[in-house]
């Protein structure tokens, strides 16, 4: 854990600028928040971010994962995908953080197919607990 305190759980858009901020911790690329309240069914937030390789991918996932877990006990409620398909998601149930590769962020392209979802800034720091 890179912090020594503990804060609260978070939700909303707290949650999603904290995940961003930890895949900037761990050099995460070209970060966007999507803000997919009343568009989307699944989730508020989307975060998406690209890595440069599967090594980046791992350590990206596993970044956001466990300083989300440890630091503000919000466990992912799912991890899914795989270092093959170059596209790794965590669920945290208010925000999805899609971690893809460049090739298949370019592919999929989430921001055209959200292009009506509002992008929301991210600080630099965490928010205050």
């Amino acid at each position: 854990m890179t912090e020594a305190a503990i804060h609260p759980p978070l939700k909303g858009i707290e949650l999603a600028q904290t995940c961003a901020r930890y895949a900037a911790d761990k050099k995460a690329a070209d970060i966007t928040i999507l803000d997919v309240r009343g568009l989307s069914p699944i989730t508020d937030f989307f975060v998406l971010c690209t890595a440069t390789s599967r090594p980046h991918l791992r350590a990206i996932r596993d970044e956001v994962a466990a300083e989300l877990k440890n630091a503000h006990h919000t466990p992912a409620r799912v991890v899914d995908g795989s270092f093959e398909s170059h596209w790794l998601i965590l669920d945290f149930t208010d925000v999805v953080v899609h971690v893809f590769t460049d090739e298949k962020r370019g592919f999929y392209s989430l921001e055209d197919l959200w292009n009506d979802a509002p992008r929301i800034p991210f600080p630099a720091t965490d928010p205050a607990p």
